[in-house]
């Protein structure tokens, strides 16, 4: 056992999940693994049959949907570091008419290469880190091995390789895109890095297996031939490998079940992790939810916003910096909950340059801010929308869209208040002030508008769009978290009066939906506001009306 060579550290990481309350089996992916290793007879067998995919596997997802979870349980299963059926006989991979013959029985090299050397000054003492480990511990395993002084890693590799009955190994390599987000890293490293890659794994005959996890897609990085013996594996490109990342629909199902049992007072609904941490696509049309908040919100007892930054391209406005003129319309756009439509290439996100709007979308698609369905991208849950409210507020740089981030607080209070004229006067001003959204063209966009001018109402209310209520569908009902407070239904024209919106609310009785069922009384004691916003194209000009539907009930 080594540092990198059989370690302890995949297996007791693993051991750590799988004790957890909130686990999900995911060692489906064992199964798709097994056979790109040959029959399993461990160390000196010859895995790779003509026919078979590719051994080159690279796994890329954003930050917190398992990619190191599961580097951890495949090393931990092939490694011979330690004994796992501990870990395996009750899991679904002990199925498997292979299970055993693979369980513990091949030479893994584990290596995080987010891990990095004490006062790390450049990409020089990075690399010299891992080959120096690296080389100590084929040394301790395979004693006979010689070493010259000009051997390079994969030397040693096939060195032993030659003297031990050809030796094989299966490269474990979690987060291989690390050192791209890092300031000292230069151009120059970034090619040197990619060539240490290529010389260590790339036709080698020590090399049994390479799985390999990642944010960024290689593709970008390596444009010639040198790592492309890979088969890339993204959310929004490929359905293979899918289901074994994030969480689908049944699973936390399955964990909901776990809480309640556990919980002496559950606060989580199953409705609120749906809305707070689903919304994720993959390929193949499946929802899928954001497992590290899912299970700190189960632990905690409460939703929340788990999403955690660690640098400059965990934050939104890093992308919409680069080119805010581009993308600010289509922003308000998805702040209101309305996809937009774009190409998504998900190379283009590994510049970082990022001067078109396909190239930001395509980057905070890669990096979990928006999820991709049928060629648009969205905000994919109340987690994320969170933090795009949070960069509106505090951005300048997105002009007409900032100034109505501002003005919410003023905008919720003038409705409660029913000062239709300061309604009017805060839409009018930034109307005035730019040309947003193309001008109102179409109720849509004036929808996307007004939902920014009510940004701060989503602090006190529950804000649903187009929700079923009476006998159609109106534009917004804003139901209040604390039930004494006042609900709001708002319904939108263009090209027709305030006074028509407020009929429509009226004549459809949307204000049924505050109502409890026939016989109860009213879960919302508040009052029942109908709110008829119109915007006339011809005049330029807003009009607002607000009635009281139903008075407090005392």
């Amino acid at each position: 056992m080594g540092l990198y060579l059989n370690s302890r550290k995949p297996h007791n990481n693993y051991q750590e999940v799988v004790n957890s309350t909130y686990f999900v089996d995911k060692t489906g992916l064992l199964e798709e693994l097994i056979p790109l290793v040959g029959p399993g007879s461990g160390a000196g067998a010859n895995g790779f049959r003509a026919g078979q995919s590719s051994k080159y596997i690279c796994i890329t997802r954003p930050r917190r949907f398992g990619k190191t979870m599961a580097a951890n349980m495949v090393a931990a299963y092939f490694g011979k570091g330690m004994d796992s059926h501990d870990l395996f006989d009750s899991l679904r991979i002990s199925g498997s008419g292979q299970y055993e013959a693979h369980l513990n029985q091949h030479n893994v090299i584990h290596m995080t290469l987010s891990e990095m050397p004490r006062d790390c000054s450049g990409y020089e003492s990075y690399i010299n880190r891992i080959h120096d480990r690296m080389v100590m511990d084929l040394v301790r395993e395979f004693p006979l091995t010689e070493i010259g002084r000009e051997d390079a890693l994969w030397d040693v590799f096939n060195n032993i390789y030659e003297l031990e009955e050809a030796a094989k190994f299966i490269f474990v390599l979690d987060e291989w895109d690390f050192i791209f987000h890092r300031d000292f890293v230069t151009e120059r490293d970034k090619r040197a890095y990619i060539g240490f890659l290529s010389s260590l794994l790339k036709d080698q005959p020590y090399v049994e297996m390479v799985y390999m996890t990642g944010i960024l897609p290689i593709a970008k990085y390596s444009s010639g031939s040198e790592l492309n013996m890979f088969l890339e594996y993204t959310m929004a490109a490929e359905e293979r490998f899918c289901e074994h990342f994030g969480f689908l629909e049944s699973e936390v199902d399955g964990l909901y079940e776990t809480y309640k049992s556990v919980s002496q007072a559950p606060k989580v609904t199953r409705e609120g992790l749906r809305n707070w941490y689903d919304g994720y696509y993959t390929m193949s049309g499946q929802k899928v939810y954001n497992p590290r908040s899912v299970v700190a919100a189960l632990t905690n007892n409460n939703l929340g916003n788990y999403w955690t930054s660690s640098g400059p391209y965990d934050e939104i406005f890093y992308y919409v910096e680069k080119n805010t003129d581009d993308v600010r319309d289509e922003i308000a756009l998805l702040v209101s909950g309305i996809p937009v439509a774009t190409r998504i290439r998900e190379y283009a996100a590994t510049s970082m340059k990022l001067t078109t709007r396909e190239e930001i979308f395509s980057a905070m698609v890669v990096y979990g801010f928006l999820s991709s369905e049928g060629g648009r991208v969205s905000i994919p849950n109340k987690e994320l929308m969170e933090k795009f409210e949070e960069m509106l507020r505090k951005e300048p740089a997105l002009g007409y869209v900032y100034a109505l981030a501002r003005e919410s607080d003023r905008m919720l209070k003038a409705t409660l208040s029913g000062d239709t004229e300061e309604m009017a006067r805060i839409l009018s001003y930034v109307h005035n002030t730019e040309t947003p959204l193309l001008g109102y063209s179409n109720e849509a966009e004036l929808m996307a508008v007004v939902n920014l001018a009510y940004l701060a109402a989503r602090n006190f209310y529950r804000v649903e769009r187009e929700d079923k209520a009476g006998t159609g569908y109106v534009d917004f009902i804003f139901y209040p978290k604390d039930r004494n407070e006042d609900g709001i239904i708002l319904e939108l024209k263009v090209d027709h009066t305030p006074e028509e919106a407020i009929a429509q609310i009226r004549d459809r009785n949307y204000a049924l939906r505050f109502e409890g069922r026939l016989g109860e009384k009213s879960e919302y004691q508040g009052r029942i506001l109908a709110v008829g916003m119109a915007f006339d194209k011809k005049y330029k000009q807003h009009g607002c009306k607000v009635e009281v539907l139903r008075e407090r009930i005392l």
